[in-house]
C-alpha cells in the first residue's frame, strides 16, 4: 500500500490537549446529529399521528425494537471495528489503520445484504409472535417490508459514520445527517400528507433519506488525501483483521441482538394491552428518545477516546476522559428525566390526542424517568469498556439482566399483578443491576494491562 500525501483532513488526535474540553467538542456534534436524528423520528410519529390513522400510528411508532432486532446485530459489529481503527490510529500503525477501515466497510457490504434477507424473511413471523392486533398488523407489515427492503441505507451510514469517528471526525457526518434530515422531513409531508402513502410512504422517506447520507459520506471518505482514504480497489478479505474486528463487535452485536429479544417480549406484553397501549408507549419512546442523545453521544465517544489514548499508552488519561464522561452523561440524563416526568402528559399529547393513548404513556414515563441515571451509567461504563476491549463484558452484563432478568420478571409479575405498570418497572430494575455490575467491575480493573497494539496482529 502506497501511502498518499498527508495533509490535515478529517481525522483528529484525542491523546493530546485537555481532556474535558476533547472530549466535549468530539460528543457535541454526536449530540446534534442525535437531535436531529430524533427531530426527524419525531417528525415521522407527528405526520403519521396527524395525517394517518392510530392504527398506523402504532404500527410506525413500535418498530424500534423490531428493526433492531436485526440492524442492531451488525451495527455492534461496526462498533467493534471503529475501536479497533482507533487504536492503531492512536498508536500511528497507519497500514493496520489501512486494513481496518477496508475491513469494515467490507463487513458492512456483506452485513446490509444479510439484514436485508433475515428481516423479509422473518419480520411477519415475529410480528404474529408478539401478538400484534389484528388492527395494527396490515400497517406493520408494510412498514416493515419497506424498512428492510432499503436497510442497507442505514447499516452502511452507520458503518461509515463508525469509521470517520474513529478517527476523531465527528463533524462531517452532522452536516450529512442535518441535510438527510431536511429530505426526510420534506419527504414525509409529501408522501404522506400529500399523496397519502401512509406507512408505505414514511419508509420510503427513511430509506431515501439515509441513502443520500450514505452517499455523502462515501464521497468525502474516497476524497481523502491521506493513508485513511477509502479506496474500492483496497476491499478484500484480510482473514487476520477480519477476525479482531468481529473478535471486538460481534459481543456488541449479539448484545444488541438479543437485548432487543428481550425488549420484544416487553412490547409483546405491552402489545396485549391492545392498541391504545401501544400509541402511547410508542409516543413516549419518541419523547424519552431526547434523554438517550446525552447518554449516546457520551457513550459513543468514550470508546474512540478510551482506545485512541490506550493505544498511545496514555492510561492516566483514558482513565480521568471515563471518569469524566459517565458523570457527565449521568447528571445530564438525570435532569432531563426529572424534566420529563414533570410534563409529560403535555409531551405525549403532541403525537396521540386520544385520553387512553395518553395514559397509557404517561403511566410508563412516571415509572421510568427517574431512574436515568442508571441508563447512562449503564451505557456510558459499556462505552468504557469497549474501548478498553473488553466489549465481552458489556454483552455479558446486559444480556444478563436487559433479557434475562427483565424477560422473567415481566413473564412473572403480570401473572400475580397484571397491571400495565408492572412492565415499566421491568426498566429501572434492570438498569440497576447492571450498573452496580458495571461499577464493580471498572473499580477492580487493572487498566496497566489492557491493550497494546503489538499483540494485535
Amino acid at each position: 500500500m502506497i501511502f498518499g500525501k498527508e495533509k490535515a483532513g478529517t481525522a483528529v488526535n484525542l491523546t493530546e490537549g485537555p481532556i474535558v474540553k476533547n472530549i466535549i467538542l468530539f460528543a457535541i456534534p454526536l449530540f446534534i446529529g442525535q437531535l436531529l436524528q430524533q427531530f426527524y423520528n419525531i417528525a415521522d410519529a407527528w405526520v403519521i399521528g396527524n395525517f394517518a390513522d392510530n392504527n398506523a400510528f402504532a404500527a410506525v411508532s413500535s418498530s424500534g425494537s423490531m428493526t433492531f432486532l436485526i440492524v442492531g446485530l451488525f451495527n455492534g459489529i461496526s462498533i467493534g471495528g471503529g475501536v479497533v481503527i482507533s487504536k492503531y490510529y492512536g498508536a500511528g500503525e497507519k497500514i493496520n489503520v489501512v486494513k481496518a477501515i477496508h475491513t469494515n466497510f467490507l463487513l458492512g457490504i456483506i452485513s446490509s445484504v444479510l439484514s436485508t434477507i433475515v428481516g423479509l424473511a422473518l419480520v411477519p413471523k415475529i410480528l404474529i409472535w408478539m401478538n400484534t392486533p389484528e388492527s395494527v398488523l396490515p400497517n406493520s407489515l408494510q412498514y416493515f417490508n419497506v424498512y428492510f427492503a432499503g436497510v442497507s441505507t442505514v447499516i452502511m451510514y452507520n458503518i461509515c459514520m463508525s469509521i470517520m469517528r474513529a478517527l476523531g471526525d465527528s463533524l462531517r457526518p452532522l452536516y450529512y445527517l442535518v441535510l438527510s434530515s431536511i429530505i426526510n422531513v420534506v419527504l414525509d409531508l409529501l408522501f404522506v400528507a400529500v399523496f397519502d402513502w401512509g406507512v408505505i410512504g414514511a419508509g420510503v422517506a427513511t430509506v431515501i433519506a439515509q441513502g443520500i447520507s450514505v452517499i455523502l459520506c462515501l464521497i468525502r471518505m474516497c476524497r481523502q488525501e491521506d493513508y485513511t482514504r477509502l479506496d474500492f480497489r483496497s476491499l478484500h478479505f484480510d482473514k487476520e483483521m477480519m477476525e479482531e474486528v468481529i473478535k471486538q463487535g460481534l459481543p456488541t452485536g449479539i448484545q444488541n441482538a438479543v437485548i432487543s429479544i428481550g425488549n420484544l417480549t416487553v412490547q409483546t406484553n405491552i402489545n396485549g394491552f391492545g392498541s391504545y397501549a401501544m400509541a402511547g408507549v410508542g409516543a413516549y419512546a419518541k419523547i424519552e428518545g431526547f434523554v438517550f442523545m446525552p447518554i449516546m453521544s457520551m457513550s459513543m465517544s468514550l470508546p474512540t477516546f478510551v482506545s485512541q489514548n490506550l493505544g498511545a499508552k496514555k492510561i492516566d488519561r483514558a482513565k480521568k476522559g471515563s471518569l469524566f464522561g459517565v458523570l457527565f452523561g449521568m447528571l445530564t440524563a438525570e435532569i432531563m428525566g426529572v424534566i420529563i416526568y414533570l410534563i409529560s402528559p403535555q409531551f405525549i399529547k403532541i403525537f396521540v390526542d386520544t385520553p387512553e393513548s395518553v395514559a397509557f404513556g404517561t403511566i410508563h414515563a412516571r415509572v421510568t424517568a427517574l431512574f436515568f441515571f442508571l441508563l447512562a451509567l449503564s451505557h456510558c461504563a459499556a462505552g468504557v469498556l469497549r474501548g478498553c476491549g473488553k466489549a465481552f463484558i458489556p454483552m455479558a452484563t446486559m444480556l444478563a439482566f436487559w433479557c434475562g432478568v427483565r424477560v422473567t420478571y415481566v413473564t412473572s409479575i403480570l401473572k400475580i399483578i397484571p397491571e400495565f405498570k408492572m412492565i415499566s418497572w421491568a426498566y429501572p430494575l434492570t438498569w440497576s443491576l447492571s450498573s452496580l455490575v458495571f461499577l464493580i467491575i471498572l473499580f477492580k480493573m487493572d487498566w496497566n494491562k489492557l491493550f497494546n497494539p503489538k499483540n494485535i496482529k
